[in-house]
């Protein structure tokens, strides 16, 4: 059943929308979206997430001072003082009424509420990935769906690639969202069906830890979808953290005695890992300490590498 969540819009003045925007996602969203709906634009506020090589807070403000939108750093907002809130990879709390708080989320819901639905969806091997407008509600993006748009991908895709394909559903749900905004129509809204809910986990430093126990393909899904934004998957060579940037999986053989993360050959100076199943030679990798000496090209193969 589709229910209106809005407030009627019957005079003549634009409801104002203030953005909560970080990291490529949202200045992607900026970039698409502001030629057509400026007009709404009373406020950004710009968040950043030291965790990211680069949270693009300087080219979203750089943005927003070229097309004359008033902006603001996360640090030094106090509160929304305009009709509409609008987050789009925002992480912390925003204290407004929720039907007016419109959230961009990363996922098809009802499944994958919660934190970085993206990475775990491409962990998990989701062949569909996409994007949810929902209205604000208490607990794990309860709300009810405003728009929805999917796309289907396959493997190997790197996160930095499924972002790049996910900004056309942001900006095919923004379309909806703004549209209605800016033409003054009521927002439409579907409650989620609760029984279909599931649930994406936060995740910090541990989860970056590779797991040789687990398939091959499992294992380069992981070192694929947590690269380039994020940090890359990790894992412990000779008492140093070794960040695994990129992997190919390699045809299996017969190990016997297998021991999940002992190298087995050098390939062109790349070592041939062994896995639970199957085996992955690694291609890109650095030590996390940036010391001087580079990982490549090893010239010795009898290495191990663990979680800790």
């Amino acid at each position: 059943m589709t229910q209106d969540h809005s407030t009627p819009m019957t005079d003549a003045a634009l409801k104002p929308v203030t953005l909560f925007l970080m990291t490529e996602k949202g200045l992607a969203f900026l970039q698409g979206t502001v030629g057509r709906f400026k007009a709404l634009f009373a406020l950004v506020v710009v968040g950043r997430d030291s965790a990211l090589q680069n949270d693009c807070a300087a080219e979203i403000i750089a943005l927003c001072k070229a097309e004359g939108i008033p902006v603001v750093q996360r640090a030094n907002f106090d509160t929304v003082t305009t009709d509409y809130a609008m987050a789009v990879a925002w992480r912390w709390l925003i204290p407004h009424p929720a039907d007016r708080l419109i959230v961009f989320h990363d996922s098809v819901l009802p499944r994958y509420r919660g934190f970085a639905p993206l990475a775990t969806a491409l962990i998990k091997g989701e062949t569909e990935i996409g994007v949810t407008a929902l209205f604000g509600a208490g607990g794990y993006d309860r709300g009810a769906i405003i728009a929805q748009s999917a796309d289907q991908i396959t493997y190997p895709i790197t996160i930095a690639e499924a972002i790049t394909r996910n900004m056309a559903n942001y900006l095919t749900c923004a379309e909806t969202v703004l549209g209605h905004l800016l033409a003054q129509r009521p927002l439409p809204a579907t409650p989620q069906d609760e029984g279909r809910a599931t649930y994406s986990i936060w995740r910090d430093e541990a989860d970056y830890q590779i797991d040789w126990s687990k398939p091959a393909a499992e294992i380069r899904r992981l070192i694929d979808a947590v690269g380039a934004p994020y940090k890359g998957a990790a894992t412990w060579c000779e008492g140093r953290l070794l960040r695994i940037l990129a992997a190919e999986e390699v045809a299996d053989v017969v190990v016997e005695d297998r021991h999940p993360g002992k190298v087995l050959f050098l390939d062109e100076g790349r070592p041939v890992v062994i896995c639970g199943s199957g085996l992955l030679r690694l291609t890109r990798a650095d030590y996390d300490d940036k010391g001087a000496d580079p990982f490549f090209p090893l010239h010795r193969f009898r290495l191990r590498f663990s979680n800790g």
